[in-house]
């Protein structure tokens, strides 16, 4: 019986292992819903979720301590931020080896909010993928900084 299930096209770099280096991420709501918040004069008012999904971003390095997010942005319908991996001295051979370290962190990170909207009974969903680019240089992940902080303070 012939499997009439679509193939999904695999939207990562097949030359790069995603276990090591500096990603810039973008994860989207579903349907661009604005679950997190909205802007008022300029900056975001979060909402219970929001402010949810800014703490878990805070503090994703307790939990994956293969990772340290620099810089990120909670915005009403989208997330964007810098994810660094690692492996850190202090605990050698930690990063994930089954799958990606990107893919885990960054499913870790939408199921801890899905969690917490669940348990709170707040209509939410995720866009089922999410886009990175890998941070090549200095340069490149400087163009990128200097859009982050620009975001913020719009």
């Amino acid at each position: 019986m012939p499997n009439d299930c679509p193939v999904r096209k695999n939207i990562r770099a097949e030359f790069h292992d995603y276990s090591g280096g500096d990603y810039f991420i973008t994860i989207c709501t579903r349907d661009k819903k604005h679950y997190f918040g909205e802007i008022q004069n300029g900056e975001i008012e979060f909402s219970d979720l929001g402010a949810f999904a800014d703490k878990q971003l805070r503090e994703l390095h307790n939990h994956h301590k293969y990772v340290k997010v620099p810089l990120f942005v909670v915005m009403p319908n989208h997330i964007h931020a810098i994810i660094s991996i690692f492996e850190p001295a202090d605990a050698p051979e930690c990063i994930p080896t089954m799958r990606t370290a990107l893919s885990v962190v960054v499913g870790c990170f939408k199921q801890s909010v899905t969690i917490y909207a669940r348990r709170n009974n707040f209509d939410f969903g995720w866009q089922k993928r999410f886009h990175d680019h890998i941070i090549r240089d200095k340069r490149d992940g400087n163009m990128i900084s200097n859009s982050l902080v620009s975001t913020k303070k719009s």
